[in-house]
């Protein structure tokens, strides 16, 4: 009979691990939670000292049950769930709900699913540390008190189950705001002159773009100052005046965190962050490779901190050695990142064994778990490796006043770019021609010049989202996941060719937020709550003071808002629509995707029809209303209500008002008026009384 008892968190793990620790070890699983705040009230006694009231999840008696069991037979247990604070709560829970405050209990972690970390992690066995289960106690109490004081307003106001969280609403607002920057860009013209060089001996014309002056840079803003430049350098003699030539070194990536992972197979994979995280949750649990049986071939998913043990070094070295050669090992010179606090008990990610490589692992894994396991193969190994050396040239190019320059690199030494190339990295295009210097003689062959206009900030994408809620210290690696798959859910955002766009139902509730609890999506104000909770999990702060400071604003906040949000509460409104069944003008009234018409006969009558709001604004193609309307997805445009029979569409709102230049139709961004067609640029200020509308 087994004599030690390991619990794991989840079912995937236990054949792995029970392999490792043989026959005196009975290993299983708790899978997940098992207590957690109730679901029908708060959960929370406000009234003495915040203490939570934990209760066992529905659904987890059984496994309870047979934990229970398993416990009586067992000498020592060892917990061990995940190395994070979750994973340390989820301990602290089974020890409450279990009733092993008498047993010889001990917590275990390992970075790594493999013989080795499992074997070392039980002789240096510990206990529960609780400042890590106040850090997660403290988020979970903080979250409750968002959506279950927040999320009934929102219901009240626009009369559907909608739900406001501490880290999803000011996910939210980053989007919302994107959006509104991009609505009120005003696109300025620039433009670029390139000339080309015929060069003795040379096949390939030499090209160089327009830089500015001998004093400096310049921007060419119109058509009339480029006719200046031309008209200055029209038959002027090009010359050589300076050739540099240098160096410049490219250091590796640093390799994976959570984070950094999620944004990179969004790029390159085109993965969600929620399928990168599953796919990566069993690359680490454990993967069925033909003659070694089931083994984690990746470390702990759930990490900001770019450190590498000295074992993985040590791997990596020999291993890049081995293969590629001394000159291109790196040797333990890689720096971690810096800046917010860092999980430093957890490694980067990485392969468990660099010698199981991609290839080798191919007829284990899916197609979509390969993937993601090269990304994270080729990444670390290529983070051991030396920099890549490139040999550069610039040069520059004098016509009377003016300049030309021309700059090209070439890789003298590859280094980790053997292995790894970044998505967003592309080779330059411009190979200069050999043997340029003072003395070269240049035949000018033609110039090329193009107007261009500037472009607002894109939109967020699961990718960039991640990477600015982690450069503003919002949320963790375990929340960026979930936080974006519930936006999506609630249909507060809908994701268009991996762009995320803010939908009406998105705007409406963020700007409730907005009003009403401005602190709580306030980008500064969650940021320093995370930095809190980062203090309670280093046991320099108690969690219940982080609770105790935070419910009072916002009790204070809901109570205030419960008022306001009653004084000004949405009445269904009429539409001049006559319902087809019964006859009764219809009403406009709020749904899940948005606005629609209903009848107000309901039950009787249950018919309904889309909205479209007529703006007063004909079509420029067929003259008949111009509407608000919503793609599928959710996405507000501006279209021709004769649609298919009519194609107009645009998506800023446009205005009755014509261009004066070309007699175009002018679209509202901010407080402008700009004209549709983009190479007219025409730009007016909108009239005050009409600025109140232009930012519907």
């Amino acid at each position: 009979m087994a004599k030690y008892l390991v619990i794991v968190e989840s079912p995937a793990k236990v054949k792995t691990i029970k392999k490792f620790l043989g026959a005196n070890y009975e290993v299983t699983a708790s899978n997940g939670h098992v207590r957690d705040l109730p679901k029908s009230q708060l959960g929370i006694d406000v009234e003495h000292d915040f203490e939570p009231k934990y209760i066992t999840i529905r659904g987890k008696g059984d496994i309870l049950a047979n934990l229970r069991k398993e416990v009586k037979k067992a000498e020592r247990i060892y917990l061990a769930t995940d190395p994070d604070r979750e994973g340390e709560a989820i301990s602290w829970h089974l020890l409450k709900a279990l009733k092993l405050e008498d047993k010889k209990v001990y917590r275990i972690t390992f970075n790594e699913i493999t013989k080795n970390a499992v074997k070392e992690s039980l002789k240096n066995a510990r206990e529960i540390n609780m400042d890590l289960v106040d850090a997660q106690q403290a988020r979970r109490v903080l979250d409750r008190m968002v959506g279950y004081r927040i999320s009934p307003l929102l219901w009240a106001k626009v009369k559907r189950g909608l739900s406001a969280g501490r880290v999803q609403s000011v996910a939210l607002r980053i989007i919302c705001d994107r959006e509104e920057e991009i609505n009120n860009f005003i696109p300025e013209e620039y433009w670029t002159l390139d000339a080309f060089f015929d060069v003795a001996g040379e096949k390939k014309p030499l090209a160089a773009r327009y830089y500015g002056t001998k004093e400096g840079k310049a921007v060419i803003s119109s058509r009339e100052e480029l006719d200046g430049i031309l008209k200055d350098i029209d038959k002027a003699e090009f010359k050589v005046s300076e050739v540099k030539k240098g160096e410049r070194i490219k250091k590796p990536p640093l390799p994976f965190t959570t984070s950094t992972l999620q944004q990179e197979a969004s790029k390159v994979l085109n993965f969600s962050t929620q399928k990168t995280m599953r796919l990566a949750q069993q690359l680490y649990e454990g993967i069925d490779i033909k003659g070694s049986g089931t083994v984690g071939v990746i470390t702990y998913l759930r990490t900001d901190s770019t450190r590498v043990s000295a074992e993985a070094e040590k791997m990596a070295e020999d291993y890049i050695t081995d293969n590629y050669g001394k000159e291109y090992a790196a040797g333990n010179t890689i720096s971690k990142k810096t800046g917010q606090k860092i999980q430093d008990a957890h490694e980067a990610i990485r392969p468990t064994d660099l010698m199981r490589t991609p290839a080798m692992l191919k007829d284990s894994l899916s197609r979509d778990q390969f993937r993601l396991y090269q990304l994270i193969w080729k990444r670390f190994t290529a983070s051991r490796m030396a920099p890549a050396r490139y040999e550069t040239t610039s040069v520059k190019i004098d016509a009377n006043a003016h300049r030309f320059t021309v700059a090209a690199s070439r890789v003298v030494f590859e280094g980790f770019m053997n292995v790894y190339t970044e998505e967003e990295e592309k080779e330059e295009s411009n190979t200069l021609i050999k043997g340029i210097d003072v003395d070269t003689k240049l035949t000018l062959k033609e110039f090329d010049q193009r107007q261009h206009f500037t472009q607002p900030s894109p939109h967020y994408t699961e990718a960039s989202l991640v990477r600015a809620l982690e450069e503003l210290g919002i949320g963790r690696p375990s929340t960026y996941a979930p936080t974006i798959t519930t936006i999506l859910a609630r249909r507060y955002v809908v994701k268009e060719n991996r762009n995320l766009y803010v939908t009406e139902l998105g705007e409406v509730v963020n700007n409730m937020m907005k009003e009403a609890f401005p602190s709580i999506v306030d980008v500064n104000f969650t940021a320093n709550m995370e930095a809190l909770l980062d203090g309670v999990e280093e046991g320099d702060v108690k969690w219940k003071t982080v609770v105790s400071n935070f419910y009072p604003d916002l009790d204070e906040s809901v109570k205030k808002a419960e008022k306001e949000l009653k004084e000004v509460e949405i009445a269904d409104e009429v539409s001049d629509e006559v319902c087809d069944v019964c006859g009764r003008l219809m009403v406009i009234k709020y749904g899940p995707h948005g606005r629609f018409l209903a009848c107000p006969g309901f039950p009787e009558c249950r018919n309904t029809k889309p909205y479209f709001e007529k703006i007063g604004v004909a079509c420029p193609k067929c003259g008949k209303d111009i509407v608000l309307k919503k793609t599928k997805k959710g996405r507000k445009y501006y279209g021709c209500i004769d649609n298919p029979d009519c194609d107009f569409m645009v998506w800023q709102r446009p205005s009755d008002v014509k261009c004066e230049r070309c007699g175009s139709l002018m679209l509202y961004k901010g407080n402008k008026l700009v004209c549709s067609e983009e190479k007219c640029g025409y730009v007016t200020n909108v009239p005050k009384k009409e600025v109140e509308t232009a930012q519907r």
